[in-house]
């Protein structure tokens, strides 16, 4: 970690202060960012960006305010800050916006996460068009295909932080991922698309590139000949990809600010049995190489693990100091680390077999969810199942209905959490879902 960070990050408070703020909260960051674009055989792109920026919170005589900037020369530091801190004394009064409590920072934890792979900080050129060959040729393997384009993704992050009552603390990841994107052709004029792509903290971790460029084109090949689904109730398998959009969707309201402003259904659950007993969602931001793990959050709030669904049981939501204030809410953390649903013991093969029939949902194309009433319409795509076998392929179709009342309705957990995610969610049935289409 750059000494440097953590000067800039101190010095911006101290100057803070000297031009009239009380409190003061400071984050320095750089990361250099690297893409590799890859399409039918050739390199279409590459982009290499190296980026900082300094932010700052000012708290001044009951105001608030927050400004950033991509100079951190410190000669030029106090009259950015300066005017920010005048800039502030302008504002009107806000009774609720205080800088983060000292007893917030208690108990910052000090495992390894280990975040960093310095692989990803010294891949050259050569690495990664070997990589994109790779998944280049595994997703070439079938003679329809049209197009695919394949990508290397990776970089590094680094960010300091420190406050006026006493905060001081650093933060290091990197990160690599790859994958590809596959076009068939298909009936008539139809095309046929999907994608895969994988990524971690560690180039170890990481699956081989020509496995994910054949797992995308084989995402794709199942498309072919699709059909529109029909209107129909029916038990609803959610494989763990789509798992994770549809548990942050659910999750989305699950706030101080959306409870406080009266904008999510969650308002009244607090305690509640209010999903289906099967359901456990953990926030942990202690995963080791986990996507979202950190030792505290932007806020400066020590990590810990917060429950947020225990066997139905909503236990809490995402709390930050501002609207913990104005709500009269104890702050837990404002912003999301790895959220993990706790697993089953089915694999989704095992899955498919107890449901029988239903609609397997592979993907998401749009669509809408409310967060004050908790409403939904999705589009979907995926497959019919048919005697506990994935059947034909199914799209133009929706899913409706309403949140809670299709948590309340989750019968089985698989043992398959999908691991390129910071939602670490496994397949999932749904009994009773309605179903529209042809």
């Amino acid at each position: 970690m750059s000494v440097e960070l953590k000067e800039r990050a101190a010095q911006a408070v101290e100057l803070a202060q000297k031009a009239g703020a009380q409190d003061a909260w400071s984050s320095a960051s750089k990361s250099r960012d690297v893409q590799f674009k890859y399409r039918d055989g050739k390199l279409e792109k590459v982009k290499d960006t190296t980026s900082q920026n300094l932010g700052i919170r000012i708290y001044a005589g009951g105001r608030y305010s927050s400004h950033s900037t991509t100079d951190l020369n410190p000669d030029r530091l106090q009259g950015f800050i300066a005017e920010a801190v005048a800039i502030t004394a302008a504002l009107e009064p806000d009774e609720y916006r205080r800088i983060t409590p000292e007893a917030l920072f208690a108990g910052r934890p000090t495992d390894d996460l280990d975040l960093v792979d310095t692989t990803v900080q010294t891949l050259d050129r050569d690495q990664r068009v070997e990589w994109c060959r790779a998944l280049d040729e595994a997703a070439h393997q079938h003679d329809r295909v049209i197009s695919a384009t394949s990508g290397v993704y990776d970089g590094t992050q680094k960010a300091a932080s420190a406050s006026s009552n006493g905060f001081l603390g650093e933060q290091q990841s990197t990160y690599c991922w790859f994958g590809a994107e596959v076009t068939l052709r298909d009936q008539g004029d139809k095309r046929a698309e999907d994608s895969f792509y994988a990524g971690s903290a560690h180039v170890a971790d990481l699956p081989d590139p020509q496995l994910v460029g054949r797992t995308a084109l084989d995402r794709t090949l199942s498309r072919l000949d699709s059909e529109k689904g029909p209107t129909v109730k029916t038990s609803m398998v959610v494989d763990s990809r789509a798992a994770a959009s549809l548990i942050g969707r659910l999750l989305r309201p699950a706030n101080a600010r959306s409870v406080q402003q009266g904008r999510s259904f969650w308002e009244s659950l607090m305690n509640e049995a209010a999903f289906g007993s099967k359901l456990t969602i953990v926030d942990d931001p202690l995963i080791a190489r986990g996507l979202a793990s950190r030792h505290y959050d932007n806020e400066g709030i020590s990590a810990r693990a917060l429950p947020i669904v225990e066997n139905g049981v909503v236990s809490n939501i995402y709390v930050d100091t501002y609207y913990g204030r104005k709500g009269d809410m104890t702050p837990t953390t404002g912003t999301p680390s790895n959220r993990v649903v706790q697993l089953g013991k089915h694999s989704l093969a095992q899955l498919l077999q107890k449901v029988g029939d239903g609609v397997y949902v592979t993907s998401w194309l749009g669509g809408n969810a409310d967060g004050t009433t908790g409403d939904f319409s999705l589009g979907l795509r995926g497959h019919m199942i048919e005697n506990g076998q994935i059947g034909r392929p199914v799209s133009e179709m929706n899913v409706t209905g309403n949140l809670r009342d299709l948590f309340a309705r989750l019968e089985l957990v698989g043992n398959d959490p999908y691991p390129y995610s910071t939602t670490l969610a496994p397949s999932l049935v749904f009994s009773d879902v309605d179903f529209s289409g042809a």
